[in-house]
């Protein structure tokens, strides 16, 4: 109800938060909105759901922490992150990345007051910080990828919070640049934490992050997510992984809050990622690849149109528009029943900076993507 309510409050403009403008899209076609997997399973994918019943059947009969410690393997290593802490406790399986963010913020409010938080990134991590009364402070992306962090700043705040690959840009930090970083943040004594979601998605990011920074003797944490690489209907796992040394209250908030996960969902990610580890990972590269180039291919051209992430491999894509606002052209794509999201709530410091970007999810069957761009198209076109 809370979420109807908020859906029907924003009926009449792009205003609120990014997921109360997702949810407006939930019923559409034509939604590109949020970011999760919404296209056609694959052929390995169906016969793991026709497999269902059986791994029903495992979840009734079978340890949860085997299942549990099954599934973080498979998927972990799917993704290059071999040295992932396999220690029990270490890794925290909860219902969704938001739930994982959420009980981060509170155990950081324990200690600290202020969060260096990159910017832009999805709104949801800057309103679970500020939720839970903690001062953010605005990590841009060139500085963040460039130069080590500024001393006044480390010394100013108690986290630095990464998305890798970030949402919406798709950038990625690199291994030596997250040596630094974690490097840094031991040396000052602030937990580094990272948004790891779209990883699945980008090669780059799959060298393994737990090596560097297991070696680096930081303070960190690491949110997980396998709602972003599979459309399994949001039945999905995010987990928080920590290092031994962190010294916040992460395991007995998770406890306040959840008790785990269901071991039905646990089997079906660790069939998964299986699946992913034998070659469904390169399929949905080249996917999601296919559908980046046909989205630059019908809007090339156009005037007052760019691309402002050339290099990124995320599955969602921005577009950059000299001469309109993101809100006038989302206004303006709902006339066609079709929803993609204007920018500026991912731009949480200053959303200004989003004004004349929108971004378009590219993990969707391509039928309707490509009948939502050709739309996307036609309204720009007749500005």
């Amino acid at each position: 109800m809370q979420q109807e309510n908020a859906a029907r409050g924003n009926s009449e403009g792009a205003t609120g938060n990014l997921t109360q403008l997702e949810f407006l899209a939930l019923n559409s076609e034509f939604n590109l909105a949020d970011g999760h997997a919404r296209q056609s399973l694959t052929a390995g994918q169906s016969q793991i759901v026709a497999e269902l019943p059986l791994l029903f059947e495992e979840g009734e009969k079978r340890p949860v922490e085997e299942l549990e410690r099954e599934a973080h393997a498979a998927f972990f290593t799917a993704l290059g992150q071999h040295s992932y802490p396999s220690a029990p406790g270490r890794v925290l399986s909860c219902y969704s990345s938001s739930v994982a963010m959420e009980i981060l913020s509170r155990a950081l409010a324990e200690t600290t007051g202020s969060v260096a938080l990159v910017h832009p990134t999805f709104d949801n991590i800057a309103d679970l910080l500020r939720g839970n009364g903690l001062k953010l402070v605005p990590l841009a992306e060139d500085p963040l990828h460039g130069d080590d962090l500024d001393t006044d700043l480390l010394t100013s705040v108690g986290c630095v919070f990464v998305t890798t690959p970030n949402n919406p840009t798709g950038r990625v930090v690199s291994k030596e640049r997250l040596t630094r970083l974690a490097e840094q943040c031991a040396a000052h004594g602030v937990v580094l934490a990272l948004d790891t979601s779209f990883r699945g998605f980008d090669t780059r990011a799959h060298y393994d992050h737990y090596e560097v920074l297991q070696a680096s003797g930081a303070r960190w944490v690491v949110i997980e997510d396998t709602g972003k690489l599979w459309p399994t209907l949001d039945l999905k796992v995010g987990m928080l992984v920590h290092s031994e040394n962190l010294a916040l209250p992460v395991e007995k908030i998770y406890s306040d809050i959840l008790l785990g996960v269901s071991p039905l969902i646990l089997a079906m990610v660790r069939r998964f990622s299986e699946d992913a580890a034998a070659g469904g990972l390169e399929d949905l590269h080249r996917f999601i690849a296919g559908h980046r180039a046909m989205v630059r291919e019908e809007l090339a051209g156009l005037p007052g149109v760019y691309v402002p992430d050339p290099d990124s491999r995320a599955s969602v894509e921005r577009i950059g528009l000299t001469d309109l606002t993101g809100t006038q052209v989302w206004e303006r794509l709902r006339e066609h029943n079709v929803y993609a999201l204007p920018c500026r709530a991912f731009h949480w410091a200053d959303p200004s900076q989003g004004d004349h970007t929108l971004r378009l999810a590219l993990a969707r069957s391509t039928d309707p993507l490509t009948q939502s761009v050709r739309a996307l198209r036609h309204v720009l076109q007749q500005r």
